[in-house]
């Protein structure tokens, strides 16, 4: 297993800079500048600031010097939120969005698992028909719908839940609920499934044959079988979550790393851009292999090569 980290890891430093590369090259494709305003400054003013950030290197040194400083960690100064480091940014914007990303994942995860599981247990019935309803509407209504929704019934109508910001347990309600939707429909129909193949196994016709009640066959035998595809969709499930959906923070005034995220592409924020882009890279990769290893833990069946 040491060697198969190590290689994950040799295979990961490649990708983040093959990543960090692209990025830096489009972005400067991109038409428009950071410095570009309705009122555009001097050209003294503009000269100026292009030499402060380095922008009036040529292009391959721009990418020499900040892949140098990113080798020590150093993701540079925004461009837009003056006199603050991306670093600093992220740091900051991160354990907020962590903090409701990691509670959408929780609630996801066990009633998207609970629902499936019970969906494949009573096929063909009204509660497998109404379930696989609730998935099929998670999966279909966008996010900003659904937090809308939250937010005017919830927020307007009954007046009953806070609609910004996350100054206490109750304000988490309505955002982990719109981040969590999505996946919890998504986990339900994977768990139901992977659920209805195992269920039909020769070792689960036995398990029932010898008088093992249903429920204790479906979660103590059949879903440690049945959940390797969840664990396969949570890598990338746990990076985009963790790291915030910009719409559930934006609609919900969080001030988490989402919103920081569409905020330097619609600024053209160049460090920002290229932090955020590698910090979300490099967390899903970081998910992805512990996916790997725990697939390992869930089925030692498996062998890492």
């Amino acid at each position: 297993m040491a060697a198969y980290v190590v290689k994950r890891i040799i295979a990961a430093i490649v990708t983040i800079i093959l990543i960090s590369t692209i990025t830096f090259f489009l972005m400067y494709l991109v038409p428009g500048g950071p410095f570009l305003a309705e009122k555009s400054p001097s050209a003294q003013t503009m000269a100026a600031l292009e030499k402060k950030y380095g922008l009036d290197k040529p292009l391959h040194i721009q990418y020499f010097n900040y892949m140098k400083n990113l080798i020590k960690g150093d993701l540079g100064l925004s461009m837009k939120l003056r006199g603050r480091s991306v670093n600093d940014i992220i740091s900051t914007g991160f354990p907020v969005s962590a903090r409701v990303g990691g509670v959408a994942v929780l609630v996801a995860v066990v009633l998207g698992v609970t629902m499936g599981s019970l969906a494949a247990l009573y096929r063909g019935k009204w509660l497998d028909n109404l379930i696989m309803f609730i998935a099929t509407l998670g999966i279909a209504v966008p996010g900003f719908v659904v937090a809308s929704t939250l937010m005017y019934y919830f927020g307007v109508v009954l007046n009953i839940l806070p609609t910004f910001g996350l100054s206490s347990p109750r304000h988490y309600v309505l955002p982990v609920i719109a981040l969590a939707f999505y996946p919890t429909a998504y986990i339900s129909r994977l768990t139901r499934s992977s659920m209805l193949d195992v269920l039909g196994q020769d070792y689960m016709n036995t398990a029932r044959a010898k008088g093992l009640s249903q429920f204790k066959s479906l979660f103590k035998h059949a879903l440690r079988n049945a959940i390797l595809p969840v664990i396969t969709y949570l890598g990338p499930l746990l990076a985009y979550i963790l790291t915030g959906s910009f719409v559930v923070e934006k609609i919900f005034t969080i001030p988490g790393l989402g919103s920081q995220f569409i905020s330097s592409i619609t600024d053209r924020d160049y460090p920002l851009i290229m932090g955020t882009t590698i910090f979300l890279a490099s967390l899903i990769i970081i998910m992805n292999v512990v996916v790997d290893l725990v697939y390992k833990i869930v089925d030692p069946r498996i062998q890492l090569k």
